[in-house]
């Protein structure tokens, strides 16, 4: 479980670090490229055992690192589109509330055992994502801009089932971080090569800097997901994912209070509450079944 905890906190972290963006005007495309090329020197350097770029390439998962990087850049694009066109409130919940398609996926394909419990708690997390991000600003779903929301809700939802799948078939145990690296390597190629198409070549040095303090915590935050997710830590993806989500909202919500005075509407209050309660409620599940 610390494992989970330690993403959760760091990746609700990287919302502090894209609000600061705003603030001192950063090149926020610019710096997740960067942050990409950042995560990846994190893994190769400080966890690669003396791997080489040859022998990465010759990993049974690069294939699935090659696919995720494309993903990775693809989703933050729909992200983006998707906050301008629907709103920040629908790109938020249409992101998270792809929690049901790895657990799914972690039901058919693993087997994995749902109680009414955890099927209560999951329902209650998707509620708890949406009551805290609605906001009055009229930003619900409209049925004539759905493409995007679907495409992002979509994307993230195979994102989570990938990397379930790769992790368990075919990242050896102590390969985690560097096969995180090889995603952000690949993440980083795919960002250079739209940074070309756009001919988006002005980079300043705050936005350097910008991408390496969210390069570092994000790629922290991706090895302890995927440790959570290895069978001798919780292992469950129907349990780690719908914590992990809706924990993230949470926190990064809090975070938006107590940092950037960020006011909140009663929904999001009874979000916040949901939250805590449909997290109780699939750990206490979890526990049940492992007893």
């Amino acid at each position: 479980m610390i494992y989970l905890i330690l993403s959760i906190f760091i990746s609700s972290s990287l919302f502090v670090i894209f609000k600061l963006f705003d603030k001192f005007q950063v090149n926020t495309f610019q710096a997740i490229v960067v942050n990409y090329i950042t995560a990846f020197c994190c893994g190769f350097f400080f966890y690669g055992n003396g791997i080489t770029l040859t022998e990465m390439t010759e990993r049974s998962w690069m294939t699935g690192a090659i696919i995720l990087g494309v993903l990775f850049i693809a989703v933050f694009i729909l992200m983006a589109l998707t906050a301008q066109r629907n709103g920040l409130s629908v790109a938020s919940v249409a992101g998270k509330m792809s929690v049901v398609v790895p657990v799914i996926f972690a039901v058919i394909v693993y087997k994995e055992h749902l109680s009414l419990l955890k099927i209560a708690g999951i329902i209650l997390a998707l509620l708890a994502v949406y009551l805290t991000t609605v906001k009055n600003d009229g930003g619900g779903l409209d049925r004539k801009k759905l493409l995007f929301p679907l495409l992002l809700f979509l994307g993230s939802g195979i994102i989570d089932t990938s990397i379930k799948y790769i992790e368990t078939n075919y990242v050896a145990k102590g390969e985690t971080a560097i096969f995180s690296a090889g995603i952000f390597g690949c993440a980083f190629l795919a960002g250079i090569i739209i940074l070309i198409i756009r001919r988006d070549f002005k980079i300043t040095g705050k936005t350097i800097l910008g991408g390496i303090a969210l390069g570092i915590p994000n790629f922290y935050s991706i090895v302890f997901l995927l440790k959570a997710l290895r069978p001798e830590n919780i292992g469950d993806s129907s349990t780690v994912y719908p914590i992990n989500n809706v924990a993230i909202v949470m926190l990064s919500t809090i975070f938006g209070i107590i940092l950037f005075k960020e006011k909140l509407i009663i929904k999001n209050w009874i979000g916040i509450a949901i939250a805590i309660v449909s997290i109780v409620m699939i750990a206490i599940s979890a526990q049940s079944i492992n007893a």
